[in-house]
């Protein structure tokens, strides 16, 4: 009997947070068409790097423009099935800050909500497990960088991201298989490879 090799599918996705003054670190969620809270994320489209496919679904999604780039987070996998087809996929998350507090969910691709929610509240807050280890992760490099000086985005308008400085990338992923409908959100068989071993794009 033959084993259906599982589709490939790479994304990328954003890790957003704010500093109000005076207060402590605010991180961005997103609940999608299923209540599920996660974070901004979705497909990388033509010649896109992961850094570039998870700026632009993370503005898309949230209506936030002026969004700088601290740098890599954490890339996980998972598996799912969709329609009858076994998926295993990839997202690389980046940590983003942005001066902007405002957001504009975007309707129209089933975000549904977007909170600004204190770390503590935040991990409590998502729907998946491996959706908190990317968080803790954020929140140890914002605590870092809070630590050291930096992570204050400054009043820029254009729209670019400026990258600061970077974490650690490597691969996480949760037991169990998940029968899912959309992109199987983030919960999925754990596999673990080397951090130079997944693909930036699916191969033909």
């Amino acid at each position: 009997m033959n084993k259906r090799r599982a589709e490939l599918e790479v994304s990328a996705g954003g890790i957003v947070f704010r500093r109000p003054a005076e207060e402590p670190a605010r991180y961005l969620l997103i609940r999608d068409s299923y209540k599920n809270w996660g974070f901004p994320k979705g497909h990388l489209e033509g010649e896109e790097s992961p850094a570039q496919a998870a700026l632009r679904e993370t503005a898309e999604e949230t209506g936030l423009e002026r969004l700088v780039l601290h740098g890599p987070i954490r890339l996980i996998d998972w598996h799912f099935r969709f329609r009858g087809r076994h998926i295993h996929k990839y997202c690389h998350f980046f940590l983003f800050e942005s001066p902007d507090g405002e957001v504009c969910p975007q309707l129209d691709e089933g975000i549904t909500a977007c909170q600004w929610r204190p770390l503590s509240e935040a991990l409590e807050l998502l729907s998946y497990d491996n959706a908190r280890g990317v968080l803790k992760r954020a929140g140890e490099m914002v605590r870092t960088l809070v630590a050291v000086g930096a992570g204050r985005s400054g009043g820029r308008s254009d729209g670019r991201t400026h990258r600061r400085t970077g974490g650690q990338a490597e691969t996480e992923g949760d037991a169990g298989q998940a029968e899912t409908e959309g992109d199987g959100g983030y919960e999925g068989q754990k596999t673990v490879r080397p951090s130079a071993g997944p693909p930036v794009h699916p191969s033909a």
